[in-house]
């Protein structure tokens, strides 16, 4: 495939008319130069090939009976070289196997000649105008993702120095990767560095959590369906798979997948194609996948809980996040940024951290990692009534020395002896709070994993979470 050519100027679009009637392409030539466009003629197939490799042309109207080479597939070749190309074909034959490949292969329209002259320019200007809104929204898009470059990754330790260089080696490939550390490492967002930082950068980028979604309504998501397929699918549906067509698809808690849905997932990974739930259709998958696990997956192929086939299929390239108390020496850089945050959004005067603060926070084991330090601060800024963040606003785990999860178990691991004026409600209240946020911390925060361990079923442990507001 060609390399891509970069746009034409958008002060005065280009395109190329590609005809073999002189007659046809003068009056083209002077009817688009009419509506200030910059014309460029090609008398055959061959020629407008050659003109499409050599300069950038936002706009193809081609004949598609040419002596030598066909206007379709002088449109493949420009779709391959240009896929954003805004492309016309014009035709005197009424073939309808012509126009349907045009259009199969992305052509907007076709005209029928002869042809109205107020139809082509009103066409052509929608079009045009179209493809100058997508590109400014590209460019949009470009200038928002800059969050996700390196810079915006904070870090200047030695462990996240090597996951930089990683995600910089492993970039512009199109290998599959995983992503392994604790919860609250930041996973996505190295697996947003890697995709805007890739050649698929300009295409979507889709995050799905495998943990939060059931296994039905995971490979509707995944794969899309067909109407029919089940009660309530009215129509047929995209999957995220087909919406990230060219680009990235991320698989976060890849560890909560069952075994149904990994069977399909291998399948994509291997020839990279699917069909939608209740379709018969192979649909190709151009994607990139990047899965992320706080779970330890080689365990857990050992006890038959994760296909081991999988697990090499996604471990083509690995990308480990260290927790947060392995590289202490971020911590000042991470809670500053944080406070500039949030101390913007509040519209607080707090601009420092006191040395006794960031001597706490230094200290503190952070098993919520990036994530447990960025809601402490947020707390802090919150509290804080001078201009530095003074210990007195730090959580109370904080400033004792203890992770959040361990600190909430621990106020409700003195259950009350029966005796008089007990309360039963009350008990079994805290009987359930401090069982949930034990589990919650054996899991590593994963709530379909902490449910497995009580026994219960997902919504309702999601339930008691939210009720006893457990993280």
């Amino acid at each position: 495939m060609t390399a891509p050519l970069p746009a034409a100027s958008a002060a005065k679009p280009r395109i190329l008319v590609a005809d073999d009637e002189p007659s046809m392409r003068e009056m083209l030539r002077i009817v688009l130069r009419r509506e200030g466009y910059e014309v460029i003629l090609a008398e055959s197939g061959s020629e407008a090939i050659a003109r499409l490799q050599q300069e950038p042309v936002d706009l193809l109207l081609s004949d598609i009976r040419m002596p030598d080479v066909s206007g379709v597939e002088v449109l493949r070749a420009a779709k391959e070289i240009n896929r954003d190309i805004v492309a016309f074909m014009m035709t005197a034959f009424a073939s309808t196997d012509s126009a349907v490949e045009a259009m199969r292969l992305g052509a907007v329209d076709y005209f029928t000649k002869p042809f109205s002259m107020d139809e082509l320019r009103l066409k052509v200007r929608q079009h045009l105008e179209s493809h100058r809104l997508k590109q400014e929204n590209l460019l949009l898009k470009r200038a928002l993702n800059t969050r996700y470059e390196f810079s915006s990754i904070l870090g200047r330790s030695e462990a996240m120095q090597a996951v930089f260089a990683t995600i910089r080696t492993v970039a512009n490939t199109n290998s599959t990767i995983l992503v392994t550390g604790e919860s609250g490492t930041g996973k996505e967002l190295v697996a947003r560095a890697v995709h805007f930082n890739s050649l698929r950068r300009d295409r979507p980028f889709v995050a799905v959590n495998c943990g939060a979604v059931p296994e039905t309504l995971l490979e509707s998501e995944l794969f899309g369906h067909v109407r029919g397929a089940f009660t309530g699918a009215h129509t047929t549906k995209k999957g995220l798979m087909e919406v990230a067509e060219g680009g990235t698809v991320f698989l976060d808690e890849i560890g909560e997948m069952t075994p149904s849905m990994q069977v399909k997932l291998l399948r994509v990974l291997q020839d990279r194609r699917f069909r939608r739930l209740g379709g018969t259709d192979e649909v190709q998958a151009d994607i990139r996948v990047i899965a992320a696990t706080n779970q330890d997956l080689p365990k857990l192929v050992a006890e038959g809980r994760f296909r081991e086939d999988l697990y090499y299929r996604l471990n083509v390239l690995s990308i480990p996040i260290p927790p947060l108390r392995e590289r202490v020496e971020d911590i000042p850089l991470l809670a500053e940024h944080f406070l500039r945050q949030f101390a913007s959004q509040m519209g607080k005067g707090v601009r420092t951290i006191s040395a006794g603060a960031m001597q706490l926070l230094q200290e503190h084991p952070w098993r919520g990692n990036v994530r447990e330090l960025q809601n402490a601060i947020e707390r802090a800024v919150a509290l804080e009534h001078t201009e530095s963040i003074l210990p007195e606003s730090l959580p109370d785990d904080v400033r004792r020395g203890r992770s959040s999860i361990e600190a909430s178990a621990g106020r409700t691991a003195e259950l009350p002896a029966l005796g008089e004026g007990f309360d039963l409600e009350a008990s079994g209240e805290q009987f359930y709070r401090h069982y949930i946020a034990l589990a919650l911390e054996r899991a590593g925060g994963v709530q379909v994993r902490a449910a497995e361990l009580l026994g219960m079923s997902f919504r309702s442990f999601r339930y008691y979470v939210k009720k006893y507001n457990l993280r």
